[in-house]
């Protein structure tokens, strides 16, 4: 587990962005359970997480279609929550960071750590506005 006073810029980076934290196992059925398309990002204190994951999923944001819903758990310090999260993610292993998109409440695009690694913010934000103009 990773200290609060450590994770919190990295956490507020997407709050402050539009995503809404999930704590709990609840909150994510919840959050799944909702009608819709809905981005869950797995936030994590690596390298590519700070570098390409958030400012990706962010820049994503000023697509013409994006997400109804916005959420994040974060990897290593939200245990209940992100095992939660990953649950839905199945038949993928667990990776952080991740971003997956689910349309009411089933997986319908993913990206695990192996396709954020190496690659621009640009190319993590043309990805996803891709799957929100299938999807969303």
């Amino acid at each position: 587990m990773y200290p609060e006073e450590l994770v919190k810029p990295m956490r507020d980076q997407l709050i402050d962005a539009g995503f809404e934290a999930l704590y709990t196992a609840e909150d994510v059925d919840n959050a799944l359970a909702k009608e819709g398309t809905t981005l869950v990002m797995v936030n994590s204190v690596c390298g590519c997480a700070a570098g390409t994951a958030r400012p990706g999923a962010i820049a994503s944001l000023g697509a013409d279609k994006t997400p109804t819903h916005l959420t994040t758990v974060f990897a290593g310090v939200e245990k209940e929550s992100t095992a939660k999260a990953r649950e839905y993610m199945i038949p993928f292993p667990p990776s952080s960071p991740a971003i997956a998109l689910f349309k009411d409440g089933n997986l319908v695009h993913m990206l695990e750590r192996h396709h954020i690694e190496g690659r621009s913010a640009q190319a993590i934000a043309q990805n996803l506005v891709a799957a929100y103009d299938e999807f969303c």
